[in-house]
């Protein structure tokens, strides 16, 4: 056995006894189903007050009103993928049916070439769709998605584009990495190993450049497309350039995990577990575990939280949680555990029947931008529920030892 394998043989023989070992908090275990319960009834609201052509973006509590997107605009696949999570866990087949609809409204953006965030869009719907009822039309219309992300991929900066902009620049936010697990699954499917490359190409680039000697990230950074070198590097979502803006911290959690789950290569285990120690003994971070909305804003601690940075990271500490050795698993499981208590508690969870039927309160889109400011958010929601998922699945019966 080489060297490389023993060292995965190790790391996969760790993940078992650590996933094994891992303390369930029965409290939250027990409330979960009513969560998800309560969930689904929030969304068959969603769904009354829903536009015929329209995806859910926000609701602002104060006005009433309801803010809409057309299927082009980055999250919206997350409203379908969230009906789907909640149809598993439910059975209920109204929430099938509205996904169903939807994912008629957003088939048509695989053919998109003007966006990195096809993987949100697309994956998180149709790929969900697929996991409940595979699907050969599903399949396609993933790979097509992934055959038109492709094409925003540069050889010489090494990097999948994220905005477009002015000729001379090459703009990549931290947000990507999200979008790599749709590139992996088309390599699964198809054998066409370019997908893989270009997706291990994003990750290793993303992991030289992006982050800072503190295991913190940059949000954007502006690539040479002549010479591949980074021209600049800043924030556009948080509080400064050199600051920590949460959910940017949270994407690279997430990604670095998936891209670990995908290739197995220790690397990207490790540079997740630097990731989640930043943010886990950040003196900045709150003990209920949810976010600022940047860690280093300047109010702190009368910053607003971000609900969605706190549901990407229970998320992602939920499937990190099996892959550390015993101490560490405990570690993330239980943070993670205490993000969903918290979430779930009345200060952020919806009471039934309110919040406009999203799940979620008091999220932060863009604060510099000015935009979705402590607002509910269809992200927020979509990564809450399949943490909540995570967490009871982990702890299923059958995966008890």
């Amino acid at each position: 056995m080489t060297l490389k394998k023993t060292v995965l043989a190790l790391l996969l023989f760790c993940a078992t006894v650590a996933q094994a070992q891992l303390s369930v908090d029965r409290k939250l275990l027990k409330h979960i189903d009513g969560y998800l319960e309560d969930a689904a009834a929030q969304y068959k609201l969603l769904q009354q007050n829903r536009p015929a052509a329209e995806f859910p973006k926000t609701y602002f509590p104060v006005t009433g009103k309801y803010e809409w997107s057309n299927s082009g605009w980055w999250c919206s696949g997350f409203y379908p993928g969230t009906l789907l999570y909640l149809y598993q866990q439910t059975g209920d087949t109204a929430l099938y049916n509205e996904a169903l609809r939807m994912l008629q409204l957003l088939e048509k953006e695989k053919n998109n070439t003007t966006t990195h965030d096809l993987g949100f869009m697309m994956y998180n719907s149709f790929g969900n769709a697929n996991n409940l009822k595979p699907s050969p039309q599903y399949k396609d219309i993933i790979i097509t998605s992934a055959r038109s992300l492709s094409k925003r991929f540069n050889p010489k900066t090494g990097c999948i584009k994220s905005w477009d902009s002015k000729t001379e620049e090459f703009l990549v936010i931290i947000d990507n990495m999200m979008n790599l697990e749709l590139l992996f699954r088309a390599t699964a499917w198809t054998g066409d190993s370019s997908f893989y490359k270009i997706a291990v190409s994003h990750a290793n680039t993303t992991m030289q450049n992006h982050f800072r000697d503190d295991n913190s990230s940059w949000h954007v950074l502006n690539y040479d497309t002549a010479t591949g070198a980074v021209k600049r590097k800043r924030t556009a979502q948080g509080a400064a350039d050199a600051s920590a803006w949460a959910r940017g911290q949270a994407w690279g959690l997430y990604g670095f995990t998936e891209v670990y789950r995908e290739t197995k290569d220790p690397r990207y285990l490790q540079q997740a577990k630097k990731i989640a120690l930043y943010i886990m003994n950040h003196p900045n971070w709150p003990k209920d575990k949810v976010a600022y909305w940047d860690f280093n804003a300047p109010n702190i601690p009368n910053a607003l939280r971000d609900t969605s940075a706190a549901a990407i990271m229970a998320a992602a500490l939920i499937e990190l949680s099996q892959y550390g050795n015993g101490k560490e698993s405990e570690m993330y499981i239980g943070t993670a555990g205490t993000i969903l208590k918290t979430l779930s508690g009345k200060k952020y969870r919806a009471a039934p029947g309110t919040n406009g039927g999203f799940i979620l309160q008091h999220s932060v889109g863009n604060i510099p931008g000015g935009t979705e400011i402590d607002v509910p958010l269809t992200y927020a929601d979509y990564y809450y529920i399949e943490a909540l998922i995570r967490y009871k699945n982990l702890f299923s019966k059958k995966n008890k030892s």
